[in-house]
Protein backbone atom coordinates (compact mmCIF):
# COMPACT_ATOMS: atom_id res chain seq x y z
CA UNK A 1 0.00 0.00 0.00
CA UNK A 2 1.33 3.43 -0.90
CA UNK A 3 2.01 5.13 2.37
CA UNK A 4 0.64 9.09 2.71
CA UNK A 5 2.64 11.98 2.75
CA UNK A 6 1.09 15.04 4.69
CA UNK A 7 2.43 18.74 4.73
CA UNK A 8 1.37 21.03 7.00
CA UNK A 9 2.22 24.70 6.20
CA UNK A 10 -0.62 26.49 8.03
CA UNK A 11 -1.38 26.52 12.06
CA UNK A 12 -3.49 23.91 12.80
CA UNK A 13 -3.85 21.30 16.01
CA UNK A 14 -3.47 17.77 15.19
CA UNK A 15 -4.44 14.97 17.65
CA UNK A 16 -5.62 11.16 17.34
CA UNK A 17 -8.87 9.79 17.75
CA UNK A 18 -10.02 5.99 17.19
CA UNK A 19 -6.45 5.48 15.26
CA UNK A 20 -7.16 8.59 13.05
CA UNK A 21 -5.26 11.54 12.87
CA UNK A 22 -7.29 14.47 13.30
CA UNK A 23 -6.76 17.60 11.41
CA UNK A 24 -8.01 20.95 13.25
CA UNK A 25 -7.98 24.28 11.68
CA UNK A 26 -8.42 27.15 13.34
CA UNK A 27 -11.45 29.17 13.47
CA UNK A 28 -11.05 33.34 13.15
CA UNK A 29 -14.26 34.13 15.02
CA UNK A 30 -13.17 32.07 17.84
CA UNK A 31 -9.66 32.89 18.25
CA UNK A 32 -10.10 35.20 20.94
CA UNK A 33 -11.44 31.88 23.35
CA UNK A 34 -9.35 30.07 25.66
CA UNK A 35 -7.75 26.93 23.47
CA UNK A 36 -9.37 24.06 25.58
CA UNK A 37 -12.68 25.49 25.27
CA UNK A 38 -12.18 26.57 21.37
CA UNK A 39 -11.36 23.09 20.15
CA UNK A 40 -14.57 21.93 21.43
CA UNK A 41 -16.49 24.44 19.10
CA UNK A 42 -14.97 23.73 16.26
CA UNK A 43 -17.57 22.96 13.46
CA UNK A 44 -17.34 19.48 12.28
CA UNK A 45 -16.16 21.14 8.67
CA UNK A 46 -13.53 22.56 10.11
CA UNK A 47 -11.44 18.88 10.87
CA UNK A 48 -10.50 16.37 8.57
CA UNK A 49 -9.51 12.92 9.42
CA UNK A 50 -6.83 10.50 8.12
CA UNK A 51 -6.22 6.77 9.18
CA UNK A 52 -2.93 6.99 10.99
CA UNK A 53 -1.88 3.26 9.20
CA UNK A 54 -1.56 5.10 5.83
CA UNK A 55 0.70 7.38 6.73
CA UNK A 56 4.53 7.42 6.19
CA UNK A 57 5.86 10.84 6.31
CA UNK A 58 4.48 14.19 8.11
CA UNK A 59 6.54 17.36 7.67
CA UNK A 60 5.32 20.00 10.24
CA UNK A 61 6.48 23.54 8.67
CA UNK A 62 4.63 25.77 10.54
CA UNK A 63 5.47 27.01 14.06
CA UNK A 64 2.27 27.62 15.25
CA UNK A 65 0.94 23.80 14.70
CA UNK A 66 0.34 22.05 18.51
CA UNK A 67 0.31 18.25 18.22
CA UNK A 68 -0.38 15.73 20.71
CA UNK A 69 1.73 13.77 22.75
CA UNK A 70 -0.76 10.64 21.91
CA UNK A 71 -0.27 11.31 18.10
CA UNK A 72 3.43 11.49 18.55
CA UNK A 73 2.63 8.18 20.05
CA UNK A 74 0.57 6.29 17.50
CA UNK A 75 2.55 8.07 14.75
CA UNK A 76 5.81 6.22 16.69
CA UNK A 77 4.20 3.18 16.32
CA UNK A 78 3.47 3.10 13.42
CA UNK A 79 7.04 4.05 11.86
CA UNK A 80 5.71 7.22 10.37
CA UNK A 81 8.78 9.66 9.57
CA UNK A 82 7.92 13.47 11.87
CA UNK A 83 9.88 15.39 10.29
CA UNK A 84 10.13 18.82 12.05
CA UNK A 85 11.08 22.51 9.82
CA UNK A 86 12.61 25.63 11.17
CA UNK A 87 12.19 28.87 10.68
CA UNK A 88 13.71 28.67 7.39
CA UNK A 89 11.59 26.18 6.32
CA UNK A 90 14.41 23.68 6.29
CA UNK A 91 13.94 20.01 8.28
CA UNK A 92 16.01 19.98 10.96
CA UNK A 93 14.52 16.97 13.15
CA UNK A 94 12.90 13.11 13.23
CA UNK A 95 10.74 11.58 15.08
CA UNK A 96 11.60 7.81 15.10
CA UNK A 97 10.62 4.66 16.50
CA UNK A 98 13.41 3.00 19.34
CA UNK A 99 12.05 -0.40 18.05
CA UNK A 100 11.55 -0.84 14.40
CA UNK A 101 11.74 -4.31 14.08
CA UNK A 102 10.55 -7.44 15.99
CA UNK A 103 14.28 -8.89 15.45
CA UNK A 104 16.55 -5.63 15.89
CA UNK A 105 19.19 -6.69 18.19
CA UNK A 106 20.24 -9.62 15.62
CA UNK A 107 20.14 -7.53 12.88
CA UNK A 108 22.54 -5.02 14.31
CA UNK A 109 24.84 -7.49 15.14
CA UNK A 110 25.09 -8.73 11.67
CA UNK A 111 25.00 -4.75 10.58
CA UNK A 112 28.01 -4.31 13.62
CA UNK A 113 29.84 -7.83 12.71
CA UNK A 114 30.15 -6.62 8.91
CA UNK A 115 33.59 -6.54 7.82
CA UNK A 116 36.13 -3.75 6.19
CA UNK A 117 36.08 -6.02 2.59
CA UNK A 118 31.84 -6.33 2.54
CA UNK A 119 31.70 -2.46 3.11
CA UNK A 120 34.26 -1.56 0.60
CA UNK A 121 32.07 -4.01 -1.86
CA UNK A 122 28.52 -2.42 -0.58
CA UNK A 123 30.22 1.37 -1.04
CA UNK A 124 31.78 0.24 -4.75
CA UNK A 125 27.61 -0.75 -5.65
CA UNK A 126 26.49 2.34 -4.42
CA UNK A 127 28.39 4.51 -5.98
CA UNK A 128 28.32 2.88 -9.27
CA UNK A 129 24.65 3.35 -8.93
CA UNK A 130 24.85 6.81 -8.07
CA UNK A 131 27.08 7.91 -11.17
CA UNK A 132 24.31 5.12 -13.65
CA UNK A 133 21.41 7.07 -12.53
CA UNK A 134 23.12 10.60 -12.83
CA UNK A 135 24.13 10.31 -15.93
CA UNK A 136 20.80 8.68 -17.10
CA UNK A 137 19.40 12.07 -15.72
CA UNK A 138 22.11 13.99 -17.67
CA UNK A 139 21.41 11.84 -21.01
CA UNK A 140 17.68 12.78 -20.70
CA UNK A 141 18.62 16.91 -21.00
CA UNK A 142 20.63 15.86 -23.99
CA UNK A 143 24.25 15.97 -22.45
CA UNK A 144 26.82 13.95 -23.22
CA UNK A 145 27.07 10.90 -20.57
CA UNK A 146 29.85 8.27 -21.93
CA UNK A 147 32.33 9.58 -19.48
CA UNK A 148 29.83 8.85 -16.96
CA UNK A 149 29.27 5.35 -17.84
CA UNK A 150 33.19 4.74 -17.98
CA UNK A 151 33.39 6.50 -13.95
CA UNK A 152 30.72 4.07 -13.46
CA UNK A 153 32.32 0.99 -15.04
CA UNK A 154 35.99 1.44 -13.48
CA UNK A 155 34.46 2.49 -9.65
CA UNK A 156 36.49 0.25 -7.39
CA UNK A 157 36.23 -1.50 -3.87
CA UNK A 158 35.90 1.49 -1.81
CA UNK A 159 36.16 4.03 -4.49
CA UNK A 160 39.64 4.70 -4.02
CA UNK A 161 40.17 6.91 -7.08
CA UNK A 162 37.16 8.85 -6.10
CA UNK A 163 35.40 8.69 -9.17
CA UNK A 164 32.15 9.83 -7.55
CA UNK A 165 34.09 13.53 -6.69
CA UNK A 166 35.17 13.22 -10.33
CA UNK A 167 31.26 12.33 -11.75
CA UNK A 168 29.76 15.11 -9.00
CA UNK A 169 31.91 18.02 -10.86
CA UNK A 170 30.36 17.21 -14.19
CA UNK A 171 27.27 16.62 -13.16
CA UNK A 172 26.44 19.73 -11.66
CA UNK A 173 28.26 21.54 -14.11
CA UNK A 174 26.13 20.22 -16.78
CA UNK A 175 22.33 19.78 -14.56
CA UNK A 176 21.09 23.32 -14.59
CA UNK A 177 21.48 25.59 -17.43
CA UNK A 178 22.74 28.27 -14.81
CA UNK A 179 25.31 30.03 -14.82
CA UNK A 180 28.26 29.39 -12.49
CA UNK A 181 26.12 27.33 -10.58
CA UNK A 182 28.02 25.24 -7.79
CA UNK A 183 26.56 22.45 -5.71
CA UNK A 184 27.27 23.78 -1.55
CA UNK A 185 24.89 23.18 1.06
CA UNK A 186 25.17 26.90 1.79
CA UNK A 187 25.32 28.31 -1.68
CA UNK A 188 23.34 30.38 -4.36
CA UNK A 189 19.81 28.96 -5.13
CA UNK A 190 18.61 26.70 -5.90
CA UNK A 191 20.63 25.19 -4.03
CA UNK A 192 18.04 25.66 -1.12
CA UNK A 193 15.46 22.98 -2.94
CA UNK A 194 18.22 20.43 -2.86
CA UNK A 195 18.75 20.91 0.37
CA UNK A 196 15.36 21.06 1.13
CA UNK A 197 14.52 17.70 -0.71
CA UNK A 198 18.06 15.88 0.42
CA UNK A 199 16.30 16.11 4.07
CA UNK A 200 12.88 15.21 3.33
CA UNK A 201 14.92 12.03 1.58
CA UNK A 202 16.94 11.29 4.26
CA UNK A 203 14.43 11.48 6.70
CA UNK A 204 12.60 8.32 4.07
CA UNK A 205 15.99 6.41 4.08
CA UNK A 206 16.68 6.44 7.97
CA UNK A 207 12.74 5.36 8.51
CA UNK A 208 13.00 2.62 5.98
CA UNK A 209 16.30 1.82 7.64
CA UNK A 210 14.75 1.25 10.91
CA UNK A 211 11.96 -0.97 9.92
CA UNK A 212 14.30 -3.01 8.51
CA UNK A 213 16.00 -2.90 11.41
CA UNK A 214 19.28 -1.32 11.18
CA UNK A 215 21.16 1.55 12.71
CA UNK A 216 20.88 4.41 10.36
CA UNK A 217 24.00 5.83 12.90
CA UNK A 218 26.31 3.05 11.51
CA UNK A 219 27.44 3.80 8.09
CA UNK A 220 29.78 1.55 5.34
CA UNK A 221 31.51 4.81 4.04
CA UNK A 222 30.20 8.18 6.26
CA UNK A 223 31.72 7.82 9.40
CA UNK A 224 31.48 11.12 10.91
CA UNK A 225 31.56 11.11 14.62
CA UNK A 226 28.91 13.87 14.38
CA UNK A 227 26.68 12.05 12.25
CA UNK A 228 23.95 10.43 13.88
CA UNK A 229 22.72 9.10 9.99
CA UNK A 230 25.80 7.77 8.15
CA UNK A 231 23.96 4.73 7.02
CA UNK A 232 21.31 7.19 5.71
CA UNK A 233 23.32 9.11 3.98
CA UNK A 234 24.82 6.22 2.25
CA UNK A 235 22.03 4.78 0.89
CA UNK A 236 20.32 7.50 -0.16
CA UNK A 237 22.71 8.54 -2.65
CA UNK A 238 21.83 6.64 -5.84
CA UNK A 239 18.36 8.00 -4.92
CA UNK A 240 19.34 11.52 -5.28
CA UNK A 241 18.71 12.12 -8.92
CA UNK A 242 14.77 11.93 -8.05
CA UNK A 243 15.23 14.90 -5.88
CA UNK A 244 17.41 16.55 -8.79
CA UNK A 245 14.73 16.22 -11.16
CA UNK A 246 12.01 17.49 -9.04
CA UNK A 247 13.92 20.52 -8.74
CA UNK A 248 14.79 20.32 -12.66
CA UNK A 249 10.69 20.75 -13.16
CA UNK A 250 10.68 23.45 -10.81
CA UNK A 251 12.90 25.80 -12.75
CA UNK A 252 11.53 24.77 -16.24
CA UNK A 253 8.38 25.77 -14.85
CA UNK A 254 9.83 29.00 -14.10
CA UNK A 255 9.07 28.89 -10.65
CA UNK A 256 10.90 31.62 -8.11
CA UNK A 257 13.29 29.00 -6.36
CA UNK A 258 15.04 32.03 -4.60
CA UNK A 259 12.66 31.84 -1.52
CA UNK A 260 10.78 28.38 -0.39
CA UNK A 261 7.16 28.28 -0.49
CA UNK A 262 4.83 26.01 0.23
CA UNK A 263 4.04 25.29 -3.44
CA UNK A 264 7.75 24.64 -4.01
CA UNK A 265 7.79 22.71 -0.16
CA UNK A 266 4.95 20.41 -1.15
CA UNK A 267 6.20 19.39 -4.71
CA UNK A 268 9.56 18.62 -3.10
CA UNK A 269 7.49 16.35 -0.17
CA UNK A 270 6.22 14.23 -3.25
CA UNK A 271 9.49 12.76 -3.48
CA UNK A 272 8.39 9.79 -1.49
CA UNK A 273 5.39 8.69 -4.15
CA UNK A 274 7.67 9.61 -7.53
CA UNK A 275 7.78 6.21 -9.59
CA UNK A 276 10.87 4.31 -9.53
CA UNK A 277 12.40 1.16 -11.40
CA UNK A 278 13.41 -1.05 -9.15
CA UNK A 279 14.53 -5.17 -9.71
CA UNK A 280 13.11 -4.32 -13.12
CA UNK A 281 9.71 -3.03 -11.38
CA UNK A 282 7.65 0.26 -10.98
CA UNK A 283 6.92 1.04 -7.33
CA UNK A 284 7.09 4.14 -5.31
CA UNK A 285 9.59 5.90 -4.14
CA UNK A 286 8.95 5.20 -0.52
CA UNK A 287 8.43 1.56 -0.90
CA UNK A 288 11.53 0.77 -2.91
CA UNK A 289 13.50 2.67 0.13
CA UNK A 290 12.21 -0.18 2.06
CA UNK A 291 13.23 -2.72 -1.12
CA UNK A 292 16.61 -1.39 -0.69
CA UNK A 293 17.23 -1.16 3.11
CA UNK A 294 15.84 -4.92 3.56
CA UNK A 295 18.28 -5.83 0.41
CA UNK A 296 21.18 -4.62 2.71
CA UNK A 297 20.10 -6.07 5.63
CA UNK A 298 20.32 -9.63 3.65
CA UNK A 299 23.77 -8.09 2.31
CA UNK A 300 24.82 -7.71 6.17
CA UNK A 301 23.13 -11.20 6.74
CA UNK A 302 24.94 -13.47 3.76
CA UNK A 303 21.47 -14.03 2.26
CA UNK A 304 22.41 -11.74 -1.07
CA UNK A 305 25.43 -10.19 -2.35
CA UNK A 306 23.81 -7.17 -4.18
CA UNK A 307 21.55 -4.23 -2.66
CA UNK A 308 18.87 -3.55 -4.41
CA UNK A 309 18.70 0.29 -6.07
CA UNK A 310 16.62 1.82 -8.32
CA UNK A 311 17.57 2.63 -12.40
CA UNK A 312 16.86 5.77 -13.45
CA UNK A 313 14.63 5.55 -16.56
Amino acid sequence: MIKRTLFFANPVYLSTKNKQLVVTYPDNDLNKTPKAKRLKEFPAENKRTVPIEDIGVVILEHPQITITNKLLEQLTLNNVAVIHCNNQHLPVGLIMPLNGHSEQSERFRKQIKAGLPLKKNLWQQTVQAKIINQAALLAERNVPVKNMYQWAKDVVSGDKHNHESRAAVYYWQNLFNLPHFSRSRFGEPPNNLLNYGYAILRSITARALISSGLLPTLGIYHKNKYNAYCLADDIMEPYRPYVDLIVLNILDNKANYHELNSEIETQLASITTIDVIIDNKKSPLLIAMSRTTNSLYECFAGIRRKILYPVYQ
